[in-house]
């Protein structure tokens, strides 16, 4: 399995028209094949920084979900939606395998204060 991560440099004085957007790919995503984690937009700190994060097996199966979603018509608005009110000022997109996960729980010894 592959996890695409998407970073958005976002307009910051439109985070609404962000999160429009993020709920119209939540249900678009899934629909066409991909394991949506979610979208994060903007809460603390940075006011410009957001993200999208999904799983597909493979690229393949990459290429395939991304064939599905240029046929999807909420895809299709959400992209023209995206495109002309110009909310988003950069999207990055990179792809990573799981190298390590969390560890188990934590085991007390008894000589832990």
């Amino acid at each position: 399995m592959i996890t695409c991560f998407i970073r958005y440099e976002i307009d910051p004085c439109r985070p609404e028209a962000f999160a429009e957007y993020a709920r119209n790919w939540g249900q678009a995503i899934p629909r066409c094949g991909a394991d949506l984690v979610g979208y994060f937009g903007p809460h603390e700190g940075s006011s410009t920084t957001a993200y999208g994060v999904y799983h597909v097996a493979d690229l393949a199966a990459y290429e395939a979900y991304r064939a599905r979603l240029r046929d999807d018509p909420l895809g299709r608005e959400n992209f023209a939606f995206a495109q002309r009110e110009r909310f988003i000022r950069r999207e990055d997109r990179i792809f990573l395998r799981l190298a390590s996960s969390p560890p188990g729980p934590l085991v007390r010894t008894g000589s832990e204060p």
